[in-house]
């Protein structure tokens, strides 16, 4: 009984986008597969989208009965009534900085160019770009002050599926740029990169200036770090620098976003507004620190077996924290 009444409480929204993560399947493939506009498929799901969707929704219905036979798929929120819905997580909100760095990304990749991400540390660039990641031929490499050439070296071989082989730096860096060369459409994205310049060594991040030098014209590659990154740049490789075609800062979630994550979820007013100071202020308020209040605040609910998210909840959820 109590698990046929959770499934009632679910909407077609979230049975959707339970099946998508089932299925690794992502908004715009869905939209191909509906023929409707990436936009608006992302505009529903994320509980958007303010136009009749009828159409849409018999289309989805459909598309569950498909993947989930002998299943009969829930209605709208708007025609299940009034109930409570408990809050439920997104896998990945579509915030402007995701959608610009997935953007940049995709630019890059196509037009095998150059671009530069930055952001403060928490504002989402890493969890954006590790998305991207799991798209066909990206090779992703997460950087830290220790690595030397070789280090760095051997993490893009391992990223780009290519063997271990002995050798110098330098006929292994011939190797990785004949490869991208050959296989050709390849985007390296290369996060933290401001780790890898420093006023005593410019030597690692000459390295994949070299590489992608070599495989130019067949190789996209993003530079993504600190806000720092580009002052490095400029000051140690102006070289690079001036091959960078695009680039993206990451301004933080916007209280309008915050306000749209809950929307269709039962928030006190007051719960609300502490939700967006986590997420907005400018001192203190990040992507992460937003992501961790949620994790908890659901931890909390879960414990409880409430559905609302009041002030007593956000102030437990603080306490489980170091802010």
């Amino acid at each position: 009984m109590e698990a046929r009444a959770y499934v009632q409480e679910k909407d077609l929204v979230d049975q959707v986008n339970e099946a998508l993560a089932e299925l690794r399947m992502n908004k715009a493939e869905l939209a191909l597969r509906m023929s409707v506009s990436r936009s608006m498929m992302s505009q529903y799901l994320n509980r958007k989208y303010r136009s009749d969707a009828t159409e849409l929704e018999e289309a989805l219905r459909g598309w569950l009965r498909e993947v989930h036979p002998g299943t009969e798929p829930a209605e709208n929120a708007a025609e299940m009534g009034g109930a409570e819905r408990p809050l439920q997580k997104m896998d990945c909100y579509e915030s402007r900085d995701y959608v610009s760095v997935i953007g940049i990304c995709r630019l890059c990749q196509e037009e095998a160019t150059r671009g530069i991400i930055t952001g403060r540390s928490g504002y989402g660039k890493t969890f954006s770009l590790k998305k991207y990641a799991q798209m066909p031929r990206v090779a992703y490499v997460e950087c830290n002050e220790a690595m030397n050439q070789k280090d760095l070296i051997r993490r893009l071989e391992a990223a780009l599926g290519l063997p271990h082989e002995y050798g110098t730096i330098a006929e292994r860096l011939e190797r990785v740029a004949d490869f991208l060369t050959t296989a050709s459409g390849y985007l390296l994205i290369i996060d933290e990169a401001d780790k890898l310049i420093t006023k005593y060594t410019q030597k690692k991040i000459e390295l994949l200036r070299a590489i992608t030098d070599i495989a130019e014209g067949s190789v996209g590659v993003v530079l993504a770090g600190e806000p720092v990154l580009e002052g490095l740049l400029k000051s140690y490789d102006v070289r690079f620098a001036n091959r960078m075609e695009f680039g993206y800062k990451l301004r933080g979630l916007t209280e309008q976003e915050v306000q749209s994550y809950f929307e269709g979820y039962a928030v006190d007013e007051d719960a609300l507004k502490e939700l967006v100071m986590r997420a907005c202020n400018k001192q203190t308020g990040c992507f992460r620190l937003f992501d961790r209040t949620v994790n908890n605040v659901l931890r909390i609910l879960k414990e409880q077996g409430g559905t609302r998210v009041t002030m007593k909840v956000v102030s437990e959820a603080s306490r489980m924290m170091l802010l």
